[in-house]
């Protein structure tokens, strides 16, 4: 203490009061550096331990060996890297994307005149789940819809659908499988709501799609198939009206049979053609982005 008010007097003798103000303190050295940000992307580049799923701040830490694990998280944060996001991609790696996505996107924003642009895809296997479902109140007096655990399986149905792009009305048909034979059948029926009419119909690439369904087309001089490129079935406009149909009526429903399934999808149907709209297609240009060699070592 003696040695600290020595020190003040000092000081404030040499520079005034301004002498009594706290100085620049250098503090210690850095302990971690930019190397040490390298290594742990590094290792996220890396398969995790054998056991584990993904990468964790104290797996990371555990592997690095001289990294105290709150350095792992504030670099982390810093590099706006959750461990703990996911999500999924599909990379589409057909030679044909430009074309292919040029063909579809073409018929969304300029469709051919006096013709009908159609999507039309499948829902396979949509369950029949049957479980007890409703409101519940908890204890601190807030009330929550949701479904018990346990269910019961009653059958499942492939719906298949074709959304017209100009007026955003579905049309639908239910059937036990999807094979060729039945996807031609829906086509059929498809094809007699539109009678005289030139129909474009925008499909994926399930092989119940491709040829041999040449001669059905040979048959049917008036319908001209276009298919998205592989693995991009997301420029099919009918998987926007099925994750709708997901969202508003099927998930979390119960049903003790096949046929309440099938009742309650078309209930859901004529409901949504009263007040159909169209989805506005914005996108002219679409990339074929690439997935592979984007590593987070690279940051």
């Amino acid at each position: 203490m003696p040695r600290t008010v020595s020190g003040w007097r000092g000081r404030f003798a040499r520079e005034g009061l301004g002498g009594l103000e706290d100085k620049v303190r250098p503090g210690p050295a850095p302990k971690y550096g930019a190397e040490t940000g390298r290594r742990i992307l590094a290792l996220l580049d890396q398969p995790p331990p054998k056991g584990y799923a993904r990468w964790t701040g104290p797996l990371l830490a555990g592997a690095l060996g001289d990294v105290h694990e709150q350095q792992v998280w504030r670099f982390l944060r810093a590099q706006k890297i959750d461990l703990a996001g996911r999500k999924s991609w599909c990379e589409s790696t057909d030679p044909e994307f430009v074309a292919k996505a040029a063909d579809v996107v073409g018929l969304y924003m300029a469709p051919p005149e006096n013709a009908i642009v159609i999507c039309v895809d499948e829902k396979p296997s949509i369950q029949a789940l049957e479980r007890a479902q409703g409101y519940l109140k908890l204890p601190n007096g807030r009330a929550l819809t949701g479904h018990s655990h346990d269910y019961k399986r009653n059958g499942t149905s492939t719906l298949f659908a074709a959304f017209e792009v100009a007026t955003g009305r579905v049309t639908a048909a239910h059937k036990k499988r999807r094979r060729r034979v039945e996807f031609l059948d829906f086509m059929n029926d498809v094809v007699a709501g539109y009678p005289g009419r030139d129909l474009h119909v925008i499909l994926d690439n399930l092989n119940t799609h491709k040829p041999p369904n040449d001669c059905w087309l040979k048959r049917h001089p008036k319908v001209r198939f276009h298919f998205t490129p592989t693995r991009a079935s997301w420029l099919n406009q009918v998987e926007i009206w099925f994750s709708i149909l997901e969202g508003q009526s099927l998930h979390g429903a119960s049903f003790t049979s096949v046929q309440q399934l099938k009742e309650h999808i078309d209930a859901f149907i004529d409901a949504y053609n009263r007040t159909a709209k169209p989805f506005i297609w914005t996108k002219a240009e679409v990339y074929q982005r690439r997935v592979k060699g984007r590593r987070i070592s690279e940051l």
